[in-house]
């Protein structure tokens, strides 16, 4: 997944978060491409960068194919970070420039890692009447940036969770349950659907980041309400969050180790620098090997340009969100 996102402003925290617990109210980017589709972007924000090593979160849908066109995204590249689709309604084909060919399907993750360089294509297959999801991006750390390309695929499971909760575990391990996913720092990922009326103490690593997406319904995280679409996050220290839901709720619980190095993100290139991320984009606008060819695109357009660099140098983008300017 792509932006043209370059330099937009940011929500603010709202009114009301109890201590503890930090709101990132959601912005509409549009996707790039000819037919630019929009999400719901909570990450990257300008007060914080990361979860653990999750990067970026796009929320989308439910959208009505018919009116809005879906998702077309043409091939285009990644640095340094990996991509994991997880759908709630809808199918998505993805096609790489490292020869996979796959669908995306509710409850079925597909996790794609950049290393080096990657270029791939996403579009909403032709039986998908609604296309409603989440797009992630998971930083990698400076052992696994210049790794190869990769793809891993898994079909999570429903499975109780406690009284009045259930979910997909699709990155990582909790409440006894496991992904056999790999990943280069410890994540999680969950998708959880609360009954109404359920009091909810999610057992958690107490040494990890944690935030709650909340797709729909209505629900405190730690006390604070979210919003449709809010992403509450919550610091390392606490072995349980509590989630009330006063509706029936379906969210995405995401956690991981605290990420500590500092990088530079912009477009779709995360780099240690600025002329790293100039670099990269001076080769995928050579259409050099370094991100291969996409095999079975065969429409136009054929390949997404890169916006032009911004006339500042890229400062780099820690935990606490300062700098900038943000992708």
């Amino acid at each position: 997944m792509t932006t043209t996102e370059a330099g937009p402003e940011l929500a603010l925290c709202p009114a009301g978060a109890r201590p503890g617990v930090q709101v990132l109210a959601p912005r509409d980017v549009p996707l790039g491409g000819p037919r630019a589709m929009a999400v719901r972007r909570t990450l990257p924000h300008r007060d914080r960068s990361f979860v653990g090593a999750w990067c970026f979160v796009d929320h989308y849908g439910p959208d009505d194919v018919a009116a809005t066109g879906g998702m077309d995204v043409p091939p285009h590249p990644h640095t340094g970070l990996a991509t994991v689709s997880w759908l709630f309604e809808g199918e998505i084909e993805h096609r790489d420039s490292g020869g996979v060919h796959a669908v995306v399907r509710p409850g079925e993750v597909n996790l794609m890692s950049a290393g080096h360089g990657i270029a791939h294509s996403e579009v909403s297959t032709p039986g998908t009447a609604r296309l409603h999801g989440v797009q992630l991006w998971v930083v990698l750390p400076a052992a696994a940036r210049d790794g190869e390309r990769a793809f891993q695929h898994h079909a999570a499971p429903m499975v109780d969770l406690a009284p009045g909760v259930r979910g997909r575990v699709f990155v990582g391990s909790f409440a006894g349950h496991a992904s056999p996913v790999r990943t280069a720092t410890p994540l999680l990922g969950v998708e959880v659907h609360l009954d109404a009326g359920t009091r909810w103490a999610a057992p958690v690593d107490p040494a990890h980041e944690h935030a709650l997406l909340l797709d729909r319904g209505s629900a405190t995280l730690a006390g604070t309400a979210l919003a449709p679409g809010d992403l509450g996050v919550v610091d390392p220290g606490p072995s349980t969050l509590e989630v009330v839901a006063h509706e029936p709720v379906r969210a995405v619980l995401l956690g991981g180790a605290p990420f500590e190095e500092e990088v530079v993100m912009w477009w779709n290139f995360i780099a240690p620098t600025h002329d790293d991320v100039v670099a990269a984009r001076d080769a995928w606008q050579a259409r050099s090997a370094r991100f291969g060819q996409v095999p079975g695109w065969d429409r136009e357009p054929g390949w997404l340009p890169a916006p032009q660099i911004p006339p500042v140098r890229l400062r780099p983008r820690g935990r606490s969100g300062r700098g900038g300017p943000p992708a």
